[in-house]
């Protein structure tokens, strides 16, 4: 399962063509693609109109959608909060966090245009689809 983070959606439902937009396109019929709620929500949250809202809304939950939380991701998310920290990299955001955490945890790989995810690909092994 390939997990596309909302800084990859965004640029797709607007419509801009990048590696990770093309990629989606390429792949959608044979990868298994999901999101995450915090995703899911981060782009709903980014539409400007109502019409733009439920067109998104629709296409993402076609998609598989993991409810992401719980006191184990919370903790394994602080850990791997600390860890990168004592390696000099601060992750900007709690979501990223997250979504980094739960892709490592549950094994999934994350096609993403974000450079917070770096340091988890480069010290943590998350999995990166490099299109």
């Amino acid at each position: 399962m390939v997990i596309v983070d909302s800084s990859v959606w965004i640029d797709y439902f607007a419509d801009a063509r990048n590696r990770q937009t093309s990629w989606i396109e390429r792949n959608a019929e044979t990868e298994f693609l999901g999101l995450t709620d915090l995703i899911f929500c981060e782009v709903l949250q980014g539409t400007r109109d109502d019409f733009t809202f439920a067109r998104v809304r629709v296409a993402l939950s076609k998609l598989k959608i993991f409810e992401t939380g719980g006191t184990a991701l919370a903790l394994a998310a602080a850990r791997n909060y600390r860890l990168l920290r004592s390696k000099g990299h601060t992750t900007r955001t709690t979501i990223d966090l997250l979504i980094a955490t739960f892709c490592l945890e549950s094994g999934h790989e994350l096609l993403h245009r974000d450079r917070d995810f770096d340091p988890f690909e480069e010290h943590l092994g998350l999995r990166v689809v490099h299109p």
